[in-house]
Parts: C-alpha cells; structure tokens; sequence
C-alpha cells in the first residue's frame, strides 16, 4: 500500500510540477532586484523604437534623444546626461502618450508604460 501511495505521489507532482526548463523568467534583477521585463514582453512599438536607439534613428518626436534628468529617482542615480528618453508610441493617443523607453549606455534601458512613475529594466532573454 505504502509503495502505491508513494508511485502516485511521484506521478502526481511529475505531471502537476511544470519542468525546471520552463520557469518563468525572473520578475526582478538579481544583481540590484529591479523590476524586470523580457523584451519578448514589451509591446511591438516598444520594440520598434528599441531598434531605432540601436541604430542612432530616426525618431518620430523632437523630445526622442533627450536627457532624462530621473526627477522621481526610480532609476539608479546616475549624473546628468547618463540617461536618455524616448517616446513609445500608444495606439490611439493623440499625443505622445505615457510610454516611455530611458536608456543608459546601451544595453540599459528601461521601460515605464506610466510616464515615470514605475519602470522595469529590459533584458533581452530570460
């Protein structure tokens, strides 16, 4: 009896247990715990200006480029100038919208879908 039991403990949590392989990535960076997003994850605009950043352009808004001077102290401090803010286009908005992407030195980047008051940093795989 105890050997049935303990065969179907094992099945039980092989087929109720998802593989270590397939964990979900982590929610928060292990070297600082900030919040973290995939860029899988990010919206398809988000990813569009992304590669625009990579490739020095071209931008949609005149604001795209400039120095995020990190007011609401959400991101590492840095000094002026480190970080740099660009526009995320939402569909429908008839202005820039809240979506944000403010990236350091390239790979840093982060993105805020509230205009500035949460971010998460991209990371490009889990």
């Amino acid at each position: 009896m105890a050997q049935l039991f303990r065969a179907w403990l094992i099945l039980s949590l092989v087929t109720l247990c998802p593989p270590l392989a397939q964990a979900a990535p982590a929610t928060h960076d292990a070297r600082d715990g900030f919040p973290v997003i995939l860029l899988a994850e990010l919206p398809d605009e988000a990813r569009h200006i992304l590669r625009a950043i990579r490739q020095g352009g071209p931008f949609a808004y005149d604001r795209d480029g400039v120095v995020f001077r990190n007011y609401e102290r959400i991101l590492p401090e840095q000094p002026r100038g480190y970080y740099r803010e660009y526009t995320v286009r939402t569909p429908g908005a008839r202005d820039r919208g809240a979506r944000r992407i403010v990236c350091g030195p390239l790979p840093e980047c982060y993105y805020s879908a509230d205009h500035y008051k949460t971010f998460k940093r991209i990371r490009e795989q889990p």
